[in-house]
């Protein structure tokens, strides 16, 4: 192994001590790395968080229908000990098969996500899924295409990020800020 690199934390150029240190803890720990697709329907949303306890699907199914009554969605949670089972609950029969088929793709210990039905946005609910007391973070809430990166171990998945739509083609201008403060009041979140 070369003392440039130390794969197993992903550290490169490592002063000698350190990289000896380092084989020493980690001997034979490996780490993949890999981007798992969001599989969605164009204009569906979708909420990605982290979580820690095997109540999160009856507390965020709750948190979502009092915050907006009527609401469709699926929410699935992978738990990440004892039967290591995605939960699930929600009120939209495809929706709730949404969120089940990507948890399941993604495999990531207490991560969850939920599936918002058409009309549904999560700038209504986002505050509401991260006042659950369990709720750690929020990964991305959006409809755009989405890529997740998951890092897996021996020991199970993690999620390290969200690639959430397309890189920036360049700053707005006068035109564009026109635009967007007309389409905001289009759509009634900003008054006058």
């Amino acid at each position: 192994m070369s003392r440039d690199l130390c794969p197993e934390v992903g550290v490169a150029n490592l002063p000698g001590y350190l990289y000896d240190r380092c084989n020493a803890h980690f001997p034979e720990a490996r780490m993949d790395i890999t981007a798992v697709k969001i599989e969605k329907p164009e204009t569906i949303n979708f909420i990605l968080g982290q979580s820690h306890f095997i109540k999160t699907v009856e507390d965020v199914h709750e948190a979502l229908v009092t915050a907006v009554p009527g609401i469709k969605f699926g929410v699935a949670f992978c738990e990440s000990s004892g039967k290591c089972l995605v939960r699930w609950s929600g009120t939209d029969e495809a929706m709730i098969e949404l969120a089940q088929k990507n948890a399941l793709a993604i495999g990531a210990g207490h991560s969850f996500i939920v599936f918002l039905a058409e009309g549904y946005y999560p700038v209504n609910v986002l505050n509401a899924i991260k006042n659950v007391t369990e709720v750690c973070r929020i990964f991305c809430a959006t409809a755009n295409p989405t890529e997740v990166l998951v890092a897996e171990t021996e020991q199970g998945r993690g999620i390290l990020g969200v690639v959430d739509g397309s890189m920036p083609k360049g700053l707005e201008g006068e035109e564009d800020i026109a635009w967007r403060k007309g389409f905001l009041r289009q759509i009634g979140y900003k008054i006058g």
